[in-house]
């Protein structure tokens, strides 16, 4: 079969090779997968370069979520148990966590619902409670990670305010639903949001980016507000002045989705439940802005690095083959 190999750590377009290798072989509690489409994610960018807290072995194949289909035929979402990963025709689940695939969805939604909904789903509901009528300020609104938060945040009632960096991502935010989009670029982003709120400042906000972005968090953050860390994807990790925390009365929450697989996997279940659901009423859709061929997945996970695309892009093997 063909799959995507990192033997290295450098960018993504320099690292990954597109070789003939033999399929993977399940362990004990593993199933085999034909990959029906694999989302790219962030972290797949960052286990190339090999900053990522997870560090397979090399050579491995990046891709950490898909939607795959089983050997009875059934299609499921799954996070491939690396160093088999999803940027291949084939790779191999643990069968303990295999979740059925939405009907509503095709296998490119399907695949990005996981990771990125799930992420937000906890971050806005079991973290920081969102309620009706409060407001949610959603950074890198237009991205895969931003799009899901701020898709959950309308389904849930809330008022959404998004940051977005450019004049076309802008244009994605205000179609996904945001009440107000804020393009940073162009403007002072702490100024619009005030204006925005009346001076009250955001009950929520959702902050996959960090540097920058969670300064401006903490200069927006409304009393008793609620700051979830989510990710660095700016690559700057931020020093939280724990004093102004205090003087403000807000909360900053972390978010590490991937403990709940291990701490409370049921957790996990009940959320694919409520995102299933959501999905088949139409209240959420995965915003897949491209599906590329197997051979262009290094040039879709570099460039989702870079910082230049929109939603998810979805990579889609034409065919299994061994």
């Amino acid at each position: 079969m063909q799959a995507w190999q990192v033997h290295e750590n450098a960018e993504p377009s320099e690292v990954m090779r597109l070789e003939d290798v033999a399929r993977p072989v399940p362990g004990d509690g593993q199933v085999l997968l034909k990959v029906r489409a694999a989302n790219i994610n962030f972290p797949d960018v960052l286990m190339c370069r090999g900053h990522y807290q997870v560090r397979p072995p090399l050579p491995f194949t990046p891709g950490v979520e898909i939607c795959g289909e089983t050997e009875d035929g059934r299609r499921v979402i799954a996070n491939p148990a690396l160093p088999h990963g999803g940027f291949a025709e084939y790779a191999v689940a643990d069968a303990a966590a295999l979740l059925p695939a939405p009907d509503s969805l095709d296998d490119a939604e399907a695949a990005a619902l996981h990771i990125g909904y799930q992420t937000g789903w906890f971050g806005l509901h079991r973290r920081a409670h969102l309620e009706a009528g409060e407001t949610l300020l959603v950074h890198a609104a237009a991205g895969g990670v931003g799009s899901a938060a701020v898709q959950l945040g309308k389904a849930a009632g809330a008022t959404v305010i998004g940051v977005v960096g450019g004049a076309d991502k802008a244009a994605v935010a205000r179609e996904l639903g945001c009440d107000v989009v804020v393009d940073r670029r162009s403007e002072d982003v702490v100024a619009a949001v005030k204006e925005a709120t009346g001076g009250r400042g955001a009950d929520v906000i959702y902050d996959p980016v960090g540097g920058e972005a969670y300064t401006q968090s903490t200069k927006v953050v409304a009393f008793e507000g609620r700051i979830v860390v989510v990710g660095f994807a700016s690559g700057t990790i931020p020093s939280p002045a724990l004093n102004h925390a205090l003087v403000k009365n807000y909360s900053i929450l972390g978010l590490h989705w991937g403990l709940y697989n291990t701490k409370n996997p049921k957790l996990v279940q009940h959320c694919h439940e409520q995102l299933t659901e959501l999905a088949a009423r139409g209240a959420i859709k995965p915003l897949v802005s491209e599906r590329v061929p197997l051979a262009g997945a290094a040039d879709a996970v570099q460039r989702l690095g870079d910082g230049v695309t929109t939603g998810r892009i979805a990579v889609v093997p034409t065919g299994a083959q061994a």
